[in-house]
């Protein structure tokens, strides 16, 4: 099992990394946060991502889905953007946000690292 820091610095290892938070989706705050620039505040991201796991709940539960979200994966013309949320019972409520450089990122091996660091996990 691996905590919060562990994890963080593990997501910052995956190739094309350019930030990695923990994130809270009931109050939008990152509890955790590691790399980020100027251009990507990790703390918008958190803010700005929870109404993206939200709106999906909400529209998963109008459209009476009863499936789980793996992760939700949103490309830019640049850039690579991942929510997963955790699945463990201490992470009822958090997702892993992982932004990637998309010109040096492997978008399937990042989402295979993301969810064995998901799965060790422990908070």
């Amino acid at each position: 099992m691996a905590g919060m820091d562990v994890s963080l610095k593990e997501m910052m290892g995956i190739d094309g990394t350019i930030g990695a938070a923990i994130v809270d989706h009931g109050s939008g705050m990152a509890l955790g946060t590691l790399g980020g620039s100027k251009e990507l505040d990790l703390q918008v991201a958190a803010a700005g991502n929870t109404e993206v796991m939200k709106a999906k709940l909400r529209t998963m539960d109008s459209l009476g889905l009863k499936d789980g979200i793996e992760d939700i994966l949103i490309t830019l013309t640049a850039q690579y953007h991942i929510i997963r949320p955790i699945t463990g019972r201490s992470g009822k409520g958090l997702f892993l946000y992982l932004a990637l450089d998309r010109n040096r990122a492997n978008l399937a091996l990042a989402r295979h690292m993301l969810k064995v660091i998901e799965e060790k996990l422990e908070l």
